[in-house]
């Protein structure tokens, strides 16, 4: 009789169970809030998606140099090896090292490597061979250029470096600002000050949107530059708060282009002095 009982207890339980419960209507979903809470539960369920790397090919080295670099490197020695046995074989080392360049199939950090070292090996020579990948679709390769070039003084590649300050990657605008500042070349200060309205140099979304570091580093350059066009915009930018953000890196660059330091003092004394020149700037 027990057994019955507790029988018919699982069944009724079980059927109930399987009915839907009754909720009232002001705690129940609708479609629209079911299908957001369904893709949020989806989305963090869902593993993230990945890059699809692409497969190197299989590469029977020529040289024990080739050998060394079709290593991954697993730390600075590594690098640093490929740096001395390249530099052992001096004018025999290039030919590896352009086929390192070429190819996808070799560690990127080692094409980072190959690049410097023709540029040490051939010097001046490398230059037309190694501008050319300032074009090149792997971000490192085109940093690697703008590096060499830079240190081999190649001044004559100023429109390489004018369009590289609207590249892509910020590292690669960022170097390319480096190497128009170190050669001081002062006909791409246009392109410089061109900076400060692009908006790939600003993070945020728009209406809210904040400048990234290199705003700041491009606004210093104009200075170095000694951009005198860009006199009047930054004496007016100093005297608004919403550009308090860079109230110091317009000082900087003001003081080089009036070829006169603000006096010392915070940002409020210093407004005031620039607020003196601008008036005398001004001109009826």
């Amino acid at each position: 009789m027990t057994k019955l009982i507790l029988l018919s207890l699982c069944l009724s339980t079980t059927a109930l169970a399987n009915q839907k419960t009754w909720i009232p209507k002001y705690q129940q979903k609708s479609k629209q809030t079911k299908t957001v809470e369904k893709k949020v539960v989806d989305s963090l369920t869902k593993e993230p998606k990945t890059e699809p790397v692409a497969k190197r090919n299989i590469v029977k080295p020529e040289t024990p140099l080739e050998a060394l670099y079709l290593k991954v490197p697993r730390g600075k020695q590594h690098l640093e090896l490929l740096k001395a046995e390249s530099l052992k074989l001096k004018q025999d080392a290039v030919p590896t090292l352009i086929k390192v360049m070429k190819s996808s199939d070799y560690p990127d950090q080692n094409r980072w490597i190959a690049t410097y070292m023709l540029g040490r090996i051939m010097g001046k020579k490398s230059a037309p061979f190694i501008s050319k990948f300032t074009k090149h679709p792997n971000w490192m390769l085109r940093l690697a250029a703008l590096k060499v070039l830079l240190h081999l003084d190649q001044k004559q590649y100023d429109g390489i470096y004018a369009r590289l300050l609207e590249d892509k990657s910020l590292i690669v605008r960022h170097q390319a600002l480096q190497n128009i500042k170190e050669m001081n070349l002062t006909k791409l200060a246009p392109y410089v000050w061109k900076m400060l309205y692009n908006k790939q140099n600003y993070v945020g979304v728009k209406g809210n949107r904040k400048r990234s570091h290199i705003v700041k580093t491009a606004i210093k350059v104009i200075g170095d530059l000694d951009f005198k066009d860009a006199k009047m915009p930054m004496l007016k930018m100093i005297q608004k708060k919403k550009y308090s953000d860079i109230h110091g890196e317009l000082d900087y660059a003001l003081s080089l282009i009036n070829d006169e330091k603000s006096p010392d003092g915070n940002l409020s004394v210093k407004r005031i002095y620039w607020n003196k020149v601008a008036l005398k700037e001004f001109k009826i």
